[in-house]
């Protein structure tokens, strides 16, 4: 009938507007964790937000999107990696953006940031997805798609990288 599948369509549309407004303020953050880019991670969210349209009627578990989207920004992110080299150009911007005032964690912030952007695509992927999002090994190795043993390896090798990239900065 017509007119059920224009109401599908409208509920359809609906769902996505609450789940959008529910998740799309921690999703632009994971996103933006992931490139260093505010502008960047909308348009990760809004890309992954837009594969999920077609999707949402055959999510066979409705806890699983969060899940889902998670990994869906993660592997954009990766593509985003693969066509721009975004670590250069952004150290290239902040470095021409004069000092602001304020936050006495501002310089460790920011040098925390700028190794992080450093780190390799998966390494700074798990960073983010353990500590920033708070998820498991476990979660975070469903969205990397990898085991947690990995997960627990990604980890170590970037804490590595941060101590040493970190040290002698006032905490």
């Amino acid at each position: 009938m017509p007119g059920t599948m224009a109401h599908e369509s409208t509920v359809d549309r609906d769902r996505l507007a609450n789940l959008y407004v529910t998740h799309a303020p921690e999703s632009i953050r994971l996103a933006f964790l992931l490139t260093g880019e505010w502008a960047a991670a909308e348009d990760l969210v809004q890309e992954a937000f837009a594969r999920l349209v077609g999707r949402l009627r055959h999510l066979r578990d409705p806890a699983a999107f969060t899940s889902y989207l998670r990994r869906t920004i993660v592997n954009l992110a990766t593509s985003h990696f693969r066509h721009r080299r975004v670590e250069r150009d952004y150290l290239e911007r902040e470095a021409a953006v004069p000092h602001r005032e304020g936050n006495p964690n501002e310089a460790l912030d920011e040098a925390m940031h700028a190794v992080l952007l450093r780190l390799p695509q998966r390494q700074r992927a798990a960073i983010v997805l353990r500590f920033y999002e708070d998820l498991s090994d476990v979660q975070t190795a469903e969205i990397l798609q990898c085991s947690a043993g990995t997960v627990r390896s990604l980890v170590s090798r970037a804490m590595k990288t941060l101590r040493e990239e970190l040290e002698g900065m006032p905490r």
